[in-house]
């Protein structure tokens, strides 16, 4: 693919790029030479940033979607897919002059509004998360109809990708961002590794110069040595499968040197130098039977000492874009290389992913598409569906059990309450514990590949919102999420009563049925959440009470003392209630900004997070609260925990890092693993950005990151 690339990369001119075009279709398309013509005659006198013909793109992209997929269809839609948005061609004109399919495909990609160069917002800028959040929902769902949308999406991205440097660096760094976390992800779950690595390889380039540099640097002064490596190994590999009387004519074995990112991320991740990595040498068998890879698995454990941990057999176990290969690692004297073995069809599923569908035309019929079609948080915020489909997205896998032997595949570190939610939404909602490989387990327990998992379930919904963490999957938080939002309401609803009943001298049946007189029922809940809210509705309650009309000011005239707002610490209460003191129970710790409710005692407060259980039983039992809200707090306290390299500068690395995140530093801390070298360095900082993730997430793009905590604990103020 190299060589076609280059060619791809090199190519300025129409005729060039028709050329090109023509050389990936099998013969000559009347259908496609139509939409050529199209193309160029509606792009025509338009031109790139870089000066040439702007049709060059579409045509390109084209050659792209058919060297990737050999789709006429597909190829049509690539070459049109620009001239709904930028000439007077219209989505009726594509249907009455391509057809049904052809338009299909360009409204899909149509409705993909790309984020133009002059629309580009700053890398900085908080707006950033949310125009890629935007423009990731809008690739998904369009694309949830019809997959190939995005393969032609990813060849259009590829090709902008390939010719970024006519842009200013501040653009070619937001578009390098938005591939990277986006576009390289959706590559990946598509199973198109072919396309990933080379997206990932040249955002990696422009992100991180310096360390690409550096890397590329050190990969070609060793690069004689790890090809002699290389040949060496492939050698005794060939030699070792003829001694067992294996023909190597129906093998065939590939050597390389694994991609620039994926071995940066080892680096970074693991803290250690190029000649660390384990499996940066790769070599692959490719064989003509799912039998034969066997075979050859059986000699080479037989010749080499394999490493056990790293065996994977996703043959027998496919992963859920399809993918099929036997991954092992084997000691060799020379070092580790990592060895693949699959089958012809499993290799061009491998490379080309979904797009051998179309490609092979027997390729494919494996690939499940469930996690696409599975995309269901539509009504979440941009931001909050681009981190659920994110964690879906780009994510190791496992692969698990349940009892009667139907298996499940997980991102990497999912816990029992992932599994259950896999299973059934119902299974999630009303699972109490599990059981691991017939041992007793919590639902948040981490599990392993080849793990039998069964979910004990109840009538009881035993639940806790901070489980929302601890889970991987999209499909389990989404669960959480909504069983927490109805407790939520249900909790609000409960409070409401609970401060009216507190407020008026009435009985609590007279009250009651004012709130049903009122038509207030439906949103009785809102009232603990918005003063002036709970304010209206005493106003209208108090009327409906005395029987006439009431103003204002006369309220709490005819036996009612007057509620009033005091601030005590960290709080405003409102309560006609005399209140000297706010403490907190035992039971639960709510931090600074989280949703708390208040109970009345004895002249003081009692505060309890709105989620607790002994806090839920007294709204039950209708014991007397308050209204309650935090005084507005500006800057939330965190706690960094980040691995310090021993060497010159990396401190001063950490603390411009800091200082460029408008991070103020409170105290800091190093060596507080080992005294005689500081391998890590504890940080206290306070900062504007009240989430947590959006702050782990800008630190760990520079440095090691190895936890992060709220200090925000208002119970231990």
């Amino acid at each position: 693919m190299k060589r076609f690339l280059d060619e791809i990369s090199s190519c300025i001119t129409i005729d060039g790029a028709k050329k090109l075009l023509y050389s990936q279709l099998k013969g000559n398309s009347i259908q496609v030479s139509k939409a050529l013509d199209v193309s160029i005659e509606l792009h025509d006198k338009q031109f790139r940033k870089s000066g040439e013909p702007y049709v060059v793109h579409p045509i390109l992209v084209a050659t792209i979607t058919a060297f990737v997929s050999n789709d006429e269809t597909m190829v049509q839609a690539a070459l049109l897919h620009d001239v709904v948005e930028d000439t007077s061609f219209t989505i009726d004109d594509v249907y009455d002059t391509f057809g049904e399919d052809v338009a299909h495909l360009v409204e899909g990609l149509t409705k993909i509004v790309s984020i133009r160069d002059e629309k580009l917002i700053p890398s900085a800028s908080n707006e950033r998360l949310i125009s890629s959040a935007l423009s990731f929902r809008k690739m998904l769902v369009a694309s949830i109809k019809d997959v190939r949308v995005l393969v032609i999406k990813l060849c259009d991205r590829l090709h902008n990708m390939m010719t970024i440097s006519a842009l200013s660096p501040e653009k070619q760094l937001r578009i390098a961002e938005e591939t990277l976390v986006v576009y390289a992800p959706i590559a990946h779950r598509l199973g198109i590794s072919k396309v990933k690595n080379i997206l990932e390889d040249l955002s990696f380039q422009i992100i991180y110069p310096d360390d690409y540099a550096k890397l590329k640097d050190t990969i070609s002064s060793n690069n004689q040595n790890l090809q002699i490596k290389l040949n060496d190994f492939i050698f005794k590999v060939e030699d070792t499968l003829k001694k067992s009387d294996i023909n190597i004519q129906n093998f065939e074995i590939i050597g390389r040197v694994k991609h620039s990112y994926s071995t940066y991320l080892k680096m970074h991740r693991k803290g250690i130098d190029l000649d660390e990595v384990l499996d940066l040498l790769a070599v692959r068998v490719i064989t003509q039977s799912s039998l034969e890879c066997y075979s050859v698995l059986g000699s080479l454990h037989l010749n080499f000492t394999p490493l056990i941990s790293r065996f994977k057999d996703y043959i027998a176990l496919p992963k859920e874009n399809g993918y099929q290969t036997i991954h092992t690692t084997l000691f060799d004297e020379q070092g580790i290389v990592e060895v693949q073995i699959r089958t012809r069809e499993m290799h061009n599923l491998a490379e080309y992913g979904v797009a051998a569908h179309w490609k092979y035309k027997s390729g494919g019929s494996s690939i499940k598409l469930g996690w696409l079609e599975g995309l269901q948080y539509q009504n979440e915020s941009a931001e909050e569906f681009y981190e659920l489909a994110k964690g879906d997205l780009f994510s190791e896998d496992i692969s698990v059990f349940s009892p009667k032997g139907d298996h499940f595949t997980l991102p990497k570190g999912s816990v029992a309450l992932d599994f259950a939610y896999a299973v059934h939404t119902h299974v999630g909602s009303s699972a109490n514990s599990a059981l691991i490989n017939k041992q007793k387990a919590s639902l948040l327990a981490p599990l392993k590949n080849g793990d039998i998992v069964r979910i004990i379930t109840g009538e009881e919904i035993s639940f806790h919102c901070s489980w929302l963490d601890s889970v991987k999957t999209s499909k389990a938080k989404e669960g959480i999420k909504n069983i927490c939002k109805d407790r939520i309401k249900q909790c609000d609803k409960y409070t409401a009563y609970n401060i009216l009943f507190g407020i008026f001298d009435s009985t609590k049946s007279d009250i009651i049925n004012s709130v049903k007189s009122l038509g207030l029922e439906t949103i009785i809940y809102k009232i603990p959440r918005q003063l002036d809210r709970l304010k209206e509705k005493v106003e209208l309650i108090a009327v409906k009470l005395e029987k006439k009309e009431i103003r204002g000011w006369e309220l709490f005239k005819k036996g009612y003392k007057k509620p009033w707002l005091k601030s005590i610490e960290l709080f405003n209460i409102y309560s006609n209630k005399n209140i000297d003191n706010v403490e907190f129970d035992y039971c639960c710790h709510p931090k600074t900004n989280d949703e708390i409710v208040a109970f009345y005692e004895n002249g003081k407060a009692l505060v309890h997070h709105k989620l607790c259980t002994k806090a839920y039983e007294m709204m039950t039992s209708e014991m007397e609260m308050v209204y309650i809200e935090w005084k507005e707090s500006k800057l939330s306290r965190y706690r960094l925990i980040i691995s310090l390299q021993n060497q010159k500068g990396s401190l001063a690395s950490v603390l411009s890092t800091l200082s460029k995140l408008n991070l103020n530093l409170i105290n800091i801390e190093l060596g507080i693993k080992r005294s005689d070298k500081a391998e890590y360095c504890q940080i206290d900082i306070e900062s504007f950005e009240s989430k947590k993730s959006v702050l782990e997430y800008k630190i760990s793009q520079k440095h090691k990151l190895i936890e992060i905590i709220g200090l925000d604990d208002a119970y231990n103020n």
